[in-house]
């Protein structure tokens, strides 16, 4: 059983940094593509940052939305299994429930969340002005 469990989050200043973590258990070798997804009050929740995985760690590739290019670096860890967003010169914008997804099999990542089956349970980033 796939589980994905996040940590990380919390209320920081504007311009102050975050580091999200998210270890994922139950698959291991098989292709797939993680991220973070977020949700603001009011807003549908949208893709933030995705990394595929191929096969057996052969090869990966990350992927932003516009608005955290350059400000919110993915990395992945294989031997932990766990993807961590480092957020850094935070806005007040970028407050929302950030929830890490998961695709096992995927060919490729995109940003509807209806291709991701796994879900975390979600962990708030709050940006004060």
């Amino acid at each position: 059983q796939v589980q994905l469990v996040e940590s990380g989050g919390g209320s920081v200043q504007a311009g102050g940094s975050l580091r999200l973590s998210c270890k994922a258990s139950g698959f291991t070798d098989s292709s797939n593509c993680m991220g973070w997804f977020r949700q603001a009050p009011g807003k549908e929740r949208g893709g933030v940052a995705l990394i595929y995985t191929a096969s057996y760690n052969a090869y990966f590739s990350t992927t932003y939305t516009d608005s955290v290019k350059g400000r919110f670096p993915l990395s992945r860890d294989n031997a932990k299994n766990t993807v961590y967003l480092q957020m850094n010169s935070l806005k007040p914008e970028d407050t929302a429930m950030y929830y890490c997804a998961a695709a096992i099999e995927a060919e490729r990542c995109g940003w509807l969340s209806g291709d991701f089956t796994y879900w975390g349970q979600g962990t708030q980033v709050a940006v004060s002005s």
